[in-house]
């Protein structure tokens, strides 16, 4: 069952934004009395039809936060199958992706230097690919909030700024090219943001779901979809009808 979390008033909002947590592959896969490795599995299947839905409802960005800075404590067995994963996944069905679809596009949220050389160079030939389209993909790999607020920082730092605001900030996040988030759904149930898009989250909708990321569907996302626009997104005042109260 999901755990819809906010008011439940009419928007005027438009959705444009969206990012997932993509938790819960590991439990998926051990309540079947399986590897965690297969949930990982399963879990990429699924990657590029949620993409194409969410396209298909207007939405022309959408992040999906892959692994963290903080994931590198898993077991080294784990770590390693899911950076292979990866690889295969960028180098089989994204290229191909990219090369058979004009609007699509991709990039990656984090500190590459850290990543293998071979997936280092897919990750910078994928991105070269593809420039200036109308949907762009946000792959966050090796990345963490605080860690992004650090770089940006010492970047504008490096640029020659000698003090920050917030639009001088924004302009170093890994986030540059995209919209803040209108909306985080994260999947599995557990309620935190687990360092992610500390910066771009302000003023984002979350929405829970018990659902682990496997079983992430279609039928899902409209149901965010439709949450989503049933609220009310105040940015700090208030709603109209409020202000006459």
């Amino acid at each position: 069952m999901a755990n819809l979390i906010g008011d439940t008033l009419m928007t005027d909002e438009r959705l444009d934004s969206v990012a997932i947590i993509m938790d819960g592959n590991g439990r998926w896969a051990t309540r079947r009395g399986l590897d965690r490795t297969a949930g990982h599995v399963a879990g990429a299947k699924i990657i590029e039809g949620i993409l194409e839905h969410f396209r298909a409802i207007g939405v022309h960005h959408v992040t999906l936060y892959a692994f963290s800075t903080e994931n590198w404590k898993r077991p080294k067995r784990e770590v390693d199958m899911l950076m292979e994963l990866i690889y295969k996944y960028l180098d089989s069905v994204v290229v191909k992706k990219i090369k058979s679809d004009p609007d699509f596009s991709m990039k990656f949220l984090g500190d590459k230097s850290i990543l293998s050389k071979k997936l280092r160079e897919k990750c910078i030939e994928i991105e070269e690919m593809a420039q200036d389209r109308t949907f762009v993909c946000n792959v966050a790999l090796n990345y963490g909030g605080r860690d992004e607020i650090v770089h940006a920082a010492n970047a504008a730092f490096a640029d020659g700024h000698t003090s920050i605001t917030e639009d001088v900030l924004a302009k170093y996040m890994y986030t540059s090219h995209s919209p803040d988030p209108d909306l985080i759904i994260r999947t599995g149930g557990d309620f935190r943001i687990s360092n992610f898009l500390l910066w771009q989250s302000a003023y984002s909708e979350f929405i829970i779901l018990d659902t682990l990321w496997p079983d992430f569907s279609n039928d899902d996302i409209d149901k965010c979809i439709s949450e989503f626009y049933s609220r009310t997104r105040r940015f700090g005042g208030l709603a109209p009808e409020d202000k006459n109260a």
